[in-house]
């Protein structure tokens, strides 16, 4: 789960095939661009415990400056950037960002953030063209710097922002950080465990790198040894060209995208063949049973859904068997007991809804970075953290999500506050 001995491996495979251009970036390309970035970062005074923030579309330079920061054992902070850019800056200032990395395409509202987050040391822009004022053209800057490993790398962490519903969002800080570089975080070890990534992995990403899920498996495909398809913005009839082209393996999607497919003509829909794929998965959001039923039937008994935060603190998983045995629940945990607790903290028989909590051994798994009354609030007075779902429990112990607790709407898996809206 090193990059730099996957290089080694395979140095000429694939890390990363942009589907917009079919160009790829090569797992040597990718380790050298990511050494020369982290050389650098610490030449400007990053060092492990810091924060970034990746203000960047779904292109290879994403993966460069991901995998910088990781081995350099940084906190980092993709930035949505179709928000404004008040609130964007405010992300970049709360999480104590550092640096700030944005690509070239996104420059002009990269300088108007930039201007809001005095306590940036570093900026650099991805691409081709002049950077604007304040800011650095990423590749002139390395340049000069050698594409070698600094001793006792270590794994940082990616810390992503949830909305809030007074309108500010929330950094959710890891537990940890700092094992050697090349241990790999959580999720890189379940992936392989549970829905099979292995070297021969080619992973179709069809959403926004920074969401927590595009970041997190397209990251653990390439500690698997994988290939990454990346989408810059989803098309339903081109991501099923694009599973026939690369006889793509595993994708993973929202609700939202595959109700998109199914409204495809059956025409179209057949056209294309999709039968290398292994897993097919989905989350985020809640799966109407009818649009699940139709997918099951279509890609087959390959079907998976998850259910999980990122705050790290449960993991259901659900496959197509169990599914149409238990048709709408989200499966049982694989980490994080849970419990259905009343108003009262009193805990439901089975079938009763109420609040979902996650009883984990150990310290809490996460804080609300710089809120303190939010972290507070998301455990209980026995430890168990929630985020904020109703759901009930059935007899076999099958979670079925019923509700938000929290004031909020759901468009493509993306939580949206009305304070937001209001704003």
């Amino acid at each position: 789960m090193h990059l730099s001995r996957l290089a080694e491996r395979h140095p000429d495979k694939p890390a990363v095939i942009e589907a917009a251009t079919g160009a790829v970036t090569t797992y040597r390309e990718l380790d050298e661009a990511s050494l020369r970035l982290a050389r650098l970062l610490a030449e400007r005074g990053l060092g492990p415990g810091d924060h970034a923030a990746l203000f960047m579309d779904n292109s290879p330079g994403y993966f460069v400056a991901a995998w910088a920061c990781q081995r350099s054992g940084l906190y980092w902070t993709p930035v949505n950037h179709h928000l404004t850019v008040g609130e964007a800056a405010y992300i970049v200032r709360d999480c104590g960002a550092r640096a700030l990395i944005a690509s070239a395409g996104l420059g002009g509202p990269a300088w108007e953030i930039a201007n809001e987050a005095p306590g940036l040391a570093v900026r650099l822009i991805d691409g081709d063209g002049d950077p604007p004022e304040g800011f650095e053209n990423l590749a002139e800057a390395v340049a000069l710097v050698p594409a070698r490993e600094r001793k006792g790398e270590l794994e940082g962490y990616y810390m992503f922002y949830s909305s809030g519903t007074t309108g500010r969002p929330k950094g959710i800080l890891p537990a940890s950080i700092g094992d050697p570089f090349g241990t790999g975080l959580q999720l890189d070890h379940m992936l392989p465990a549970m829905f099979g990534f292995g070297d021969d992995t080619v992973y179709l990403c069809p959403a926004p790198l920074y969401h927590a899920a595009p970041t997190g498996w397209t990251l653990g495909t390439m500690r698997n040894g994988g290939t990454v398809v990346l989408m810059d913005r989803f098309d339903a009839e081109r991501a099923l060209q694009l599973i026939e082209e690369y006889r793509v393996t595993h994708a993973q999607f929202v609700p939202t995208m595959l109700i998109r497919m199914l409204k495809l003509p059956e025409p179209i829909r057949d056209r294309y063949d999709v039968s290398s794929l292994r897993r097919v998965v989905h989350a985020a959001a809640p799966c109407p049973v009818d649009v699940k039923r139709q997918i099951i039937e279509w890609f087959g008994p390959i079907v998976y859904e998850y259910y999980a935060g990122s705050e790290g603190n449960c993991f259901f998983l659900i496959d197509p068997e169990d599914w149409l045995a238990h048709p709408g629940s989200v499966g049982r945990p694989l980490f994080g007991t849970p419990h259905v607790l009343d108003d009262e903290g009193r805990e439901l028989a089975a079938g009763e809804i109420g609040t979902v909590w996650f009883e984990n051994e150990g310290p809490p798994r996460f804080k609300y970075h710089n809120d303190e009354a939010k972290t507070a609030r998301a455990y209980n007075d026995r430890g168990w953290g929630t985020l904020g779902d109703m759901g009930r429990l059935d007899a076999d112990g099958y979670l079925y999500l019923v509700d938000r607790r929290a004031d909020l709407i759901l468009s493509g898996g993306v939580n949206i506050y009305p304070q937001e809206i209001e704003n």
